[in-house]
C-alpha cells in the first residue's frame, strides 16, 4: 500500500472533482475553433502520410559516354513532307543528315487536317529492270546495283534510291538541278511527288538518337542547301519564301518521369513576311527520378530561350527551325518517399498537444482578465 501511495503521488494528470470545473461561454468558443484547428492539421497530416513527397539533391554528372534520346513532334503547317528533312549535329562531329528511320510524316492539308501518314524512307515501288550502274537494265538474275551519277565515293558503291544519290550529292556538296535525268529520282516519281504536295503542311514524329554531348538537331525544309539550290531550279521558289511557321507539339530530351515539366510542348510561332531561321537554346539538366518501389528513371529536364534570325548575308543560309542543346554538370536526383509511421505519429502528437496547450493558455487569459475586469467594475474601480 506504501508503494501504491507513492506511485499514485506520481500522477502528472491530477483529477479535478466536477463540482468544481467552472465552465464559460468563452471557454465553448475557444474549444470549438482548437477542435476545427486540431482536425484540420489531422486531416493535412493524414495527406501527407498517404502522398509521397518527394526529396531534392544535387550531385556532380560524372558519367561517360552515354547516348541521349530526342523525342520531338512539330506541326509545319506550310511546307510539304517532300520538303521538310530532320538532320542532327554535336561537338564530337557526329553528323546526319536527312534523317529517315525511327521517324513519322503526316501530310497535312490547308486546314490541318491529316491526308496521309508514313514512315519516311521506308518502302518505295516496285520497279522491274531499273537502270544499271554499268548502264544496261537489269538481268533476271542479275542483283541490282544503281549508279550514283558520277558521286560515288568508291568504284562499289551502289546508289539504288533517289534518296541515296540525292546524299550523294549531298556528300559532294553537288547541287541535284535535274532530278528527271536520274533514273531513281524518275522511276520513284520524286519529282512529281514535290509538286503534287504544293501547298501541304507536315507534322514530322519521332526520335533521334545522339550523343550526350552539345549539339543541336533541327528541321529544314529542302533537305539541305544543295536540294535548296535544287529546288529554286525547278520551281522557281527562293529561299526566304519558305514559311517556317511551326507548333511544337512535344519536345522532350530522355524519358518522361511523373511531374516533369517540357517548357516547349504547346510553343507555336507564327511568322509573315522574310523567312529565316528560328533558333531554340536549351540547357539540358541530367535528372535522376527514384519512384515509392525504388525504380530509377534516367531522364532529363530543360530549360530554353528562343531567338529569330533573318536569312541574311549572301548566299543566304537556309530557313528553318533549330534547337540547339548543352548539358548542366550538375545533375538533379529526385527521390520519392513516404513519411514513416513514427514520424506521423510524432506529428500528430505535436499537434494534438500544441493547440491543446495553447488553446488552454488562451482560455485562461480570457477568463482571468474577464474576471478581473468584472470584480474592478462592482467595486467601482472600472468606469
Amino acid at each position: 500500500m506504501e508503494i501504491l501511495g507513492k506511485l499514485r503521488n506520481l500522477d502528472a494528470y491530477p483529477k479535478v472533482n466536477e463540482d468544481f470545473y467552472s465552465r464559460t461561454l468563452s471557454g465553448g468558443f475557444i474549444t470549438i475553433l482548437s477542435s476545427i484547428a486540431i482536425l484540420f492539421l489531422f486531416l493535412s497530416e493524414i495527406r501527407l502520410y498517404v502522398y509521397s513527397s518527394k526529396e531534392t539533391k544535387l550531385v556532380v554528372d560524372t558519367s561517360r559516354g552515354d547516348r541521349l534520346r530526342i523525342n520531338f513532334d512539330v506541326t509545319f503547317p506550310h511546307i510539304a513532307c517532300s520538303l521538310l528533312a530532320v538532320d542532327t549535329m554535336d561537338v564530337s562531329g557526329e553528323q546526319h543528315y536527312d534523317i529517315r528511320h525511327d521517324i513519322v510524316k503526316k501530310r497535312l492539308d490547308h486546314i490541318g487536317n491529316t491526308i496521309d501518314s508514313r514512315k519516311d524512307g521506308v518502302g518505295g515501288p516496285k520497279i522491274e529492270r531499273p537502270l544499271q550502274k554499268h548502264g544496261g537494265r537489269l538481268d533476271h538474275n542479275e542483283k541490282y546495283c544503281g549508279s550514283c551519277y558520277g558521286a560515288e565515293e568508291t568504284d562499289d558503291q551502289c546508289c539504288n534510291s533517289c534518296d541515296e544519290v540525292r546524299d550523294a550529292y549531298r556528300k559532294k556538296g553537288w547541287g541535284l538541278t535535274n532530278p528527271d535525268a536520274i533514273d531513281q529520282c524518275k522511276r520513284e516519281g520524286f519529282v512529281q511527288r514535290v509538286k503534287d504536295e504544293q501547298g501541304e503542311g507536315c507534322t514530322v514524329h519521332g526520335f533521334v538518337d545522339v550523343n550526350k554531348v552539345a549539339g543541336n538537331f533541327h528541321f529544314a525544309p529542302g533537305k539541305g542547301l544543295p536540294q535548296i539550290n535544287f529546288l529554286q531550279d525547278l520551281f522557281n521558289i527562293q529561299a526566304e519564301q519558305y514559311n517556317i511557321s511551326h507548333k511544337i507539339n512535344k519536345v522532350s530530351f530522355g524519358r518522361d518521369f511523373p511531374g516533369v515539366i517540357n517548357p516547349l510542348d504547346g510553343v507555336e510561332w507564327t511568322h509573315k513576311g522574310e523567312s529565316g531561321i528560328y533558333q531554340y537554346f536549351i540547357k539540358v539538366v541530367p535528372t535522376i527520378y527514384t519512384d515509392i518501389t525504388g525504380r530509377k528513371i534516367h531522364s532529363n529536364q530543360f530549360s530554353v530561350t528562343e531567338h529569330f534570325r533573318e536569312a541574311i548575308g549572301y548566299p543566304k543560309p537556309p530557313p528553318g527551325v533549330y534547337f540547339f542543346y548543352e548539358f548542366s554538370p550538375i545533375k538533379v536526383v529526385l527521390t520519392e518517399e513516404n513519411t514513416s509511421l513514427l514520424h506521423f505519429l510524432t506529428n500528430l502528437c505535436a499537434i494534438i498537444g500544441g493547440i491543446f496547450t495553447v488553446a488552454g493558455i488562451i482560455d485562461s487569459f480570457v477568463y482571468h482578465g474577464h474576471k478581473a475586469i468584472k470584480k474592478k467594475m462592482e467595486i467601482g474601480k472600472l468606469r
